[in-house]
């Protein structure tokens, strides 16, 4: 079965980092783009960032750019989201997505919890 978990959430002070991964299995993880989502209490999902099948191309939001690194290793079937200078606009839900151009089918995680706090 298709499973995506997400781990590497926690409790940071404001200006700390954090490196979350997403383990991917049951499908062919390397044909699949993906991406990082985050849902704040009371707020929409939001996309965060995207990476290509092969890493070549990556896209961040406004609000994570030149913070937040996505990565994949294809070998791992993992996928990464290195968070730096964290702040508490930062604290939500975070979640990988896995989905294929011209496919219609998207695979979720259950997601991981970043606080930030000071």
């Amino acid at each position: 079965q298709v499973e995506l978990v997400e781990s590497g959430g926690g409790l940071v002070q404001p200006g700390g980092s954090l490196r979350l991964s997403c383990a991917a299995s049951g499908f062919t993880f390397s044909v699949y783009a993906m991406s990082w989502h985050r849902q704040a209490p009371g707020k929409e999902r939001e996309l965060v960032a995207g990476i290509t099948a092969t890493g070549s191309t990556t896209n961040y939001a406004d609000s994570v750019k030149d913070r937040f690194t996505i990565s994949r290793d294809n070998a791992k079937n993992t996928l990464y989201l290195q968070m730096n200078s964290l702040k508490p606009a930062d604290t939500a839900v975070y979640y990988c997505k896995a989905f294929r151009r011209f496919g219609n089918t998207n695979y979720w995680g259950q997601g991981t919890q970043v606080t930030v706090y000071s």
